[in-house]
């Protein structure tokens, strides 16, 4: 499997050791604003499995993402194959424990996603999509080089009715010449 190393970041294959802060997470009210529910711990261990056979059957995916400094798991970033909305494409994505949100770790992880999406997978294009009201995301797409498609906008079916069901879509075709 693939790892990808940024100035501060590894996105790596996921670890047993992973699955408690994973799991921690996904039990976090501020994690899970625009997610839905909670998840057991049953179901945020099965959702590293799938991450795992994803990631082994296509050469892509969701890496776990970890300080290279401390070696502290920090959450996840990667690529996906969209589905079960109305949008095709590849997605990356990011989510991270509050303590190391506003660090740029969400950013520095979407670059090199992209770099991998583009320089090794070969994608034309790469999209991205959150919770119309999860700002912070929509700020790290546009970080990302990524430019909002008002006409893809969507409404998740997989979402309960209220305010978790809009969406908005993010798409680019290459990487951004400055970061910042």
């Amino acid at each position: 499997m693939t790892e990808l190393r940024t100035e501060r970041l590894l996105l790596r294959r996921w670890r047993e050791s992973d699955l408690e802060p994973w799991a921690a997470m996904n039990a976090d009210l501020e994690v899970r604003r625009y997610l839905g529910d909670l998840l057991t711990r049953e179901e945020s261990d099965e959702t590293v499995a799938r991450m795992r056979a994803d990631f082994d059957a296509r050469g892509f995916g969701w890496w776990a993402l970890e300080s290279r400094e401390t070696g502290e798991f920090l959450g996840r970033a990667g690529l996906d194959e969209v589905k079960g909305v109305p949008v095709t494409g590849v997605d990356v994505g990011w989510r991270l424990k509050p303590s190391v949100w506003g660090n740029g770790y969400a950013t520095e992880a979407g670059l090199a996603c992209l770099a991998f999406a583009f320089e090794t997978l070969g994608l034309p294009e790469v999209v991205a999509m959150t919770n119309v009201g999860n700002l912070r995301s929509q700020a790290v797409m546009r970080r990302l080089g990524m430019t909002r498609d008002p006409a893809c906008d969507f409404e998740d079916p997989s979402a309960p009715e209220g305010p978790l069901r809009p969406c908005v879509l993010f798409r680019t075709d290459r990487m951004p010449a400055v970061a910042s």
